[in-house]
């Protein structure tokens, strides 16, 4: 495939952002602009990520990679090309690194003061932790999240690197970049995107700490409406060793629950004393039957209950097959774009490809001088 500019169909298309690679949720905010139809260039070190690359990164699809050692002037010089026209820089290293690699934001406000300044950390760029490396959980620790996850009493339980790199990470840089490029537009001017996971998370915790404000929620866990506290909002364990989701919170759908189970006899769910009996007959009620079973008996219902399936499942249910909310490409299943937009329909452009496979082309495309100069002293690497 021979890579060009305005390959994008999303409604992102003609607009260009370098990406300056990282791990985790700086390269999935970029994987989300790309598959919103943006021109994203990937900048990768030579020899690429020890933890990724390959065909089944798909943290990298949809852009190509140009391999820079930026610890070479002449490679700093072509990224500053890059960003003369580009709209958007996205880098996730901890504070003051692009700055002393001479790519910071003023400097390269120089080449381009329009420029938005997308920045992925951990903990921000100020504070007193802003230099103190971390991961996912650490985050969620000190932003209030993590103690509250989980249906077990004793101890919290984390939902591997969604809640906090993606969820509070990823997505709010998203957010920031498109809110600061609208903004750009009318004052012609750029600005950093300061995108902390601390701060996205908290801010995913809204809803909690309203819930706390109003006396509703407790800082325990499974005591409260959403957290396992009640029977009618839990997981279930079936004949198989399977489960279910049950989420009949509305009284209406609560009841379409107890008379598909066969359990209307149930005593006043609104009576906390009845709750602990109520959980022991839907427990002894969902183990009568397979995963299977229950799916049928529930398909199409209000009673709000789903089947818990694992990713291959999921790709293969019908809903989500009509939908095509998971498609295959190149042999790889994997999410399809999201959201959906009723005119600039996303596409996947292009599958992850090798580090520095389009390091050639890609500069020239981008309009970098002196490409071949890059490559024949080693600055730049073609793959």
């Amino acid at each position: 495939m021979v890579y060009e500019l305005g390959q994008g169909t999303g409604p992102l298309r003609g607009v260009k952002v370098v990406e300056i690679a990282g791990i985790g949720p700086g390269p999935h905010a970029c994987t989300i602009l790309a598959d919103l139809g943006a021109d994203v260039i990937r900048v990768e070190r030579p020899g690429g990520n020890p933890l990724g690359g390959g065909p089944s990164d798909l943290l990298t699809r949809g852009r190509p990679s140009v391999a820079l050692d930026l610890k070479r002037p002449e490679a700093v010089a072509a990224v500053l090309e890059l960003v003369a026209g580009a709209d958007v820089l996205v880098e996730g290293m901890r504070p003051g690194v692009t700055e002393r690699l001479g790519l910071g934001p003023d400097q390269c406000w120089e080449r381009n003061p329009a420029l938005v300044y997308g920045r992925m950390t951990g903990w921000g760029q100020d504070g007193p932790l802003a230099e103190v490396a971390g991961h996912d959980m650490n985050y969620l620790a000190l932003s209030g999240v993590l103690h509250g996850l989980g249906q077990d009493p004793a101890r919290p339980h984390f939902p591997t690197n969604l809640l906090g790199d993606f969820g509070g990470g990823s997505t709010y840089l998203v957010i920031g970049v498109l809110a600061a490029l609208l903004e750009a537009k009318v004052s012609g001017r750029g600005q950093v995107v300061d995108a902390a996971i601390v701060d996205g998370a908290a801010h995913l915790n809204t809803m909690y700490a309203g819930l706390l404000g109003m006396g509703v929620q407790r800082e325990q866990r499974a005591v409260s409406l959403l957290d396992g506290g009640v029977p009618f909002y839990d997981v279930y364990e079936t004949s198989d060793g399977r489960h279910l989701s049950v989420g009949a919170l509305e009284p209406q759908f609560y009841a379409e629950l107890l008379r598909l189970l066969d359990l209307e006899q149930l005593p006043d769910r609104n009576d906390p004393a009845n709750l602990a009996t109520i959980r022991e007959a839907f427990t002894a009620r969902f183990a009568e039957r397979t995963q299977a079973e229950w799916a049928e008996v529930f398909d199409g219902t209000d009673a709000c209950v789903a089947p818990i399936v694992p990713m291959t499942e999921a790709a293969r249910h019908p809903h989500l097959v009509a939908r095509g909310t998971y498609v295959e490409r190149d042999g790889v299943v994997q999410p399809a774009p999201a959201p959906r937009f009723s005119r600039t329909r996303p596409t996947i452009s292009m599958s992850p490809p090798a580090t520095g496979g389009q390091t050639r082309e890609a500069l020239a495309v981008w309009g970098v001088t002196a490409v071949d100069a890059l490559l024949d002293s080693g600055a730049a690497v073609q793959a």
